[in-house]
């Protein structure tokens, strides 16, 4: 009879039955985390390690945050899941929050200023794929309605928007490509930061939307130059197009800013969003103008578990705590200070992104060992490629966590270079 789930296991058995049982689609570390706070996380062996990856970026608030941990307890008492034929509590209120965030004016370092006003209508998923779809046929349907059925999507070379059929396809990197096509039809990338092929791939015709990251995080940490953006969003005025703006990495105050898009002093049309939304609980949204959220109508989407109970609790928890901490000041400060322990880092030749995103470049191709001995010395790390590290801590990082780190990571790099 197999054990009752509450058995505890070590972590050589919790390994053998995930090799045994789970598909081997990720290439594991050797680490069981059970436990964590803050910028910390405790492995199954009672080692405590600092956190600069958080869940991929997931983990806004921190590990085990007691306000969406409370909120996640309340809702566990009361209801789970029922279904989107119906009213669900608190989602509402986070659809609201999410309008309020979206239609925030910043300055370029991120410093709140003011709203446009804008009334933005959301549609709650699961994960940042399921965004991006959301956001893709919501795009089609502007397309459609507007544009004699115009279908095509421009996206940017090095981009990644997820791992579905269509996410893929939108995705400008081949090596996410190999083996699983074909894929859905009219979609194309250019290079970021090149106005003119953008123009020209959209100029081309049968274009509905351009789909851009400003910060591209797979890809290597590359940000969008912000005049680019602000051209991006003229260009599309000018052709009719939607401007979607994935947000799914950026979003939730990383680079300063609610959104990243905020930076360039640009409103897009559509903004796919998850990691941040609720502080690691699963949870992507799709939101859009008003405008653009009309023209979709009952039975043109659906999640079943999308907006579930506790994904809007721990949602709406996350983005109050957010606002009530003014975390984006916060990021601010600590972005800049982390890029400049980076940047004084020997062998880093390039310190990239905004705010607590970041990405290290290496002149030896070095990252992935670092990665993997970093455990050693007791740093959560993550890299791209051979020779870049990316940094997504939890935004409540401090300085003395950001200098135990780089301290660290320094005496790695002297070791491993």
């Amino acid at each position: 009879m197999a054990k009752h789930m509450s058995t505890k296991t070590t972590f050589d058995e919790a390994k053998a039955l995930d090799d045994a049982y789970v598909m081997h689609t990720y290439g594991r570390l050797p680490v069981e985390f059970v436990s964590g706070s803050g910028a910390e996380l405790v492995g199954s062996d009672g080692k405590i390690y600092l956190d600069f990856l958080a869940g991929i970026g997931c983990v806004s608030m921190g590990h085990a945050n007691p306000v969406v941990a409370e909120a996640i307890r309340q809702q566990l008492g009361r209801v789970w899941q029922v279904g989107n034929y119906y009213y669900v509590e608190h989602r509402g209120e986070l659809a609201r929050a999410l309008s309020e965030l979206l239609s925030t004016i910043t300055d370029e370092q991120g410093h709140a200023l003011g709203s446009t006003g804008t009334t933005w209508k959301t549609f709650f998923a699961n994960s940042g794929a399921e965004a991006n779809e959301g956001a893709l046929k919501v795009a089609r349907r502007w397309g459609e309605t507007n544009l004699g059925g115009a279908a095509g999507i421009v996206s940017a070379r090095q981009s990644f928007h997820g791992r579905t059929l269509a996410t893929l396809a939108a995705t400008g990197q081949d090596v996410f490509h190999q083996s699983f096509g074909p894929f859905p039809e009219g979609f194309a990338s250019v290079p970021l930061n090149d106005i003119d092929s953008l123009a020209a791939a959209v100029d081309a015709g049968g274009v509905c939307a351009v789909m851009l990251e400003c910060v591209q995080g797979e890809g290597g940490v590359w940000p969008a130059d912000l005049d680019y953006l602000r051209a991006v969003r003229q260009l599309c005025d000018e052709r009719g197009l939607a401007l979607v703006i994935d947000e799914v990495q950026t979003g939730f105050f990383r680079c300063g800013a609610p959104f990243s898009y905020q930076l360039a002093g640009i409103e897009p049309d559509v903004v796919s969003m998850a990691k941040g939304i609720a502080d690691g609980f699963p949870m992507g949204a799709v939101a859009a103008r008003a405008e653009l959220a009309d023209l979709m109508r009952p039975g043109d989407h659906g999640s079943t578990f999308g907006g579930n109970a506790l994904a809007a609790a721990a949602g709406l928890a996350t983005v109050t705590a957010l606002q009530d901490w003014e975390i984006g000041e916060h990021v601010i400060a600590t972005g800049a200070y982390l890029a400049q322990k980076l940047a004084a880092l020997p062998h880093v030749s390039e310190v990239r992104g905004r705010g607590l995103m970041r990405g290290a470049q290496f002149d030896v191709p070095i990252a992935n060992e670092v990665v993997s001995e970093g455990l050693e010395a007791g740093l959560v790390l993550n890299h791209i490629g051979d020779s870049i590290l990316r940094f997504l801590p939890p935004l409540v990082v401090t300085n003395e966590q950001i200098d135990d780190m780089a301290e660290r990571l320094a005496a790695l790099i002297e070791r491993l270079a």
